[in-house]
């Protein structure tokens, strides 16, 4: 195990943050959760419980200050990926809630960086696309430093995170990096509204109907390929309070439940989506990712489907693929 490196993931029960405990796990990197839940559903989905035993597991609020500071300290955490908040929907029924977690914890991971300087390098956290507006905002593919004209109150917290990384840096030198992904997909998406794609690829493996809640065009993005350029950034010698838009395949909902449809010929005509659009630019220009980190991992979409499609079928076989997402009606 790597001596030099020490990460502190929190949120990582989550999506995302679940591939990317994964991936820390597989390259031997000390890995360190810190949650709210023990829940290991989402990791198990991809780890063996022998890598999940691997991981240092710490219950801990992102609003408590004092035993998140004392993890970093006591754990020698050299590099945070912050990926804990709350998510559109939550966000607009109780923003108050919404502010304290997404704004007020990650304020939190900055004083603990701030307080112990010398030994965390680099904090990397989820900004998101949420904080451009519509596509008829913007002339072309929106660059990382277009007007951020966010629609939500979610896109309203992101976008204030980002100008507290960049005060944080300008006052004390600590390094961040926020990433701007979209439409995160594959095994363990199972909440907001951009995770209809992936209940869709998980109804067509068990043979029931599904509609998407939204239409149009959409940046599809493998949660591998995002996990993995979160520790890129980590790992990357970047100094300063960087922001990058993340790309994946730019993709219409028609185009997705063809994918689906084309692997599982089976569901075809149960995938069906609404005509509403999400109002938030999908045609992303990640050069600048690109141009300073390098290229990023990107699963062509049809792969990517066949990729989850297969975990999902792989668990059902197991027994283990849970559906109750499906029967909810909140997005």
């Amino acid at each position: 195990m790597s001596a030099e490196k020490s990460f502190l993931v929190t949120g990582a029960q989550g999506c995302i943050g679940s591939w990317v405990v994964k991936n820390l796990v597989e390259e031997n990197v000390k890995t360190v959760v810190y949650d709210l839940s023990r829940d290991t559903r989402r990791l198990s989905m991809t780890m063996s419980q022998d890598q999940i035993a691997s991981v240092k597991f710490i219950e801990g609020d992102i609003l408590d200050f004092e035993r998140l500071n004392r993890a970093v300290e006591q754990e020698r955490i050299t590099h945070i990926i912050h990926l804990a908040g709350l998510m559109v929907p939550v966000c607009k029924a109780n923003p108050r809630q919404g502010a304290m977690v997404n704004v007020v914890g990650t304020i939190n991971i900055f004083e603990s960086a701030l307080a112990h300087r010398e030994q965390v390098e680099r904090i990397v956290y989820a900004s998101s696309a949420a904080v451009f507006g519509p596509e008829d905002f913007y002339d072309g593919p929106v660059p990382t430093r277009a007007q951020l004209l966010p629609m939500t109150h979610y896109g309203v917290f992101k976008q204030c995170n980002e100008g507290n990384a960049r005060v944080y840096f300008l006052d004390h030198g600590i390094s961040s990096v926020g990433l701007r992904p979209y439409t995160v997909y594959g095994p363990g998406r199972d909440f907001g509204l951009t995770s209809d794609p992936t209940k869709a690829m998980k109804a067509a493996v068990v043979g029931r109907p599904y509609r998407i809640a939204f239409g149009g065009m959409t940046d599809m993005q493998f949660v591998d390929d995002t996990a993995r350029t979160f520790i890129r950034c980590a790992e990357a010698p970047i100094s300063g309070a960087k922001v990058y838009n993340v790309k994946g395949a730019l993709a219409s909902i028609d185009e997705v439940i063809s994918v689906i449809e084309r692997l599982l010929p089976q569901a075809r005509g149960l995938i069906t989506h609404s005509d509403a659009i999400i109002p938030i630019a999908a045609d992303i220009d990640d050069s600048e990712l690109v141009s300073e980190i390098g290229q990023i991992p990107k699963t062509p979409l049809e792969e990517g489907i066949s990729r989850t499609i297969n975990i999902f079928r792989h668990l059902q076989e197991q027994g283990r693929l849970d559906t109750r997402e499906l029967d909810d009606t909140k997005k």
